[in-house]
């Protein structure tokens, strides 16, 4: 029987005037060192998003995005930070930022499958019920 396993979290959010501190939580990215698995689910709810900032956005926020889970997954094409271990990686996407695409602070739980972990807080803290 495969054992809890420590996993780190953090919801993936659009700020799109950080001197208001708004935001819209879009994503989560998860990292369980002992399962080496570091991923990002993410999506962008551009009805909701509207209420926030301009549609000619979206598509810039969605490559932010996207380079994310190419971070995440180790793609060589997406740049020096993508070729670090997967600690480094995932300490590096939930670094302290004041930019549009922020994460809240790092969290901890316990999972048998970082899979579904991430699909259940992807589901409770980012999808509407």
């Amino acid at each position: 029987m495969q054992q809890n396993q420590l996993f780190e979290y953090a919801v993936i959010r659009i700020v799109p005037r950080v001197e208001r501190e708004e935001f819209l939580n879009v994503g989560v990215i998860l990292y369980c060192a002992k399962q080496r698995f570091l991923q990002t689910l993410s999506g962008l709810n551009e009805k909701r998003l509207s209420a926030f900032c301009i549609d000619e956005a979206i598509p810039e926020l969605q490559q932010h995005l996207t380079a994310m889970q190419r971070i995440c997954a180790g793609d060589k094409s997406a740049g020096p930070i993508a070729l670090l271990d997967s600690a480094a990686r995932f300490r590096w996407l939930t670094a302290t930022r004041s930019t549009v695409v922020q994460t809240s602070k790092v969290h901890p739980g316990l999972c048998k499958d970082p899979q579904l972990a991430l699909e259940k807080l992807y589901a409770e803290l980012v999808l509407l019920p």
